[in-house]
């Protein structure tokens, strides 16, 4: 019995050493307070911004609701998704940018068509829109 013993004490220290490599940030209790504490008033703010009717300008407010979701964006993914340019070698960062790009591109070209589409429609008279299916 007593020779089996040190081969389980290696197996539990093997499997409880998390030596896994990757090198992954872990959170703790402070960064996850951190990070809900930013994000509720992350989200109060464009909640006030609307209800309150604080600008006149309804564009200048949604320009600001988008510009604080944007910060709210990087809140998550640094508290709560651990995202930093150590994390597996800045390859999680890498991925995120290629995808905001080509998220960039997909919306961008989908507002160039629609505006093209919409400038260049031949108008209907109202005689047209009656002799419609």
């Amino acid at each position: 019995m007593s020779s089996h013993a040190p081969a389980r004490e290696s197996a539990s220290a093997t499997h409880h050493g998390h030596s896994n490599g990757h090198g992954a940030g872990h959170g703790s209790l402070k960064g996850y307070v951190i990070g809900f504490l930013l994000s509720v008033i992350l989200t109060a703010i464009p909640f006030w911004l609307v209800m309150g009717g604080v600008f006149d300008s309804k564009l200048l407010t949604a320009f600001l609701v988008m510009g604080v979701g944007v910060v709210q964006i990087v809140v998550h993914m640094i508290y709560f998704l651990h995202m930093n340019p150590r994390s597996e070698g800045g390859w999680t960062i890498m991925a995120l940018i290629f995808t905001l790009v080509l998220v960039g591109i997909a919306l961008a070209g989908s507002l160039w068509v629609m505006h093209h589409l919409n400038a260049n429609m031949m108008p209907m008279s109202p005689e047209m829109m009656k002799n419609m299916p």
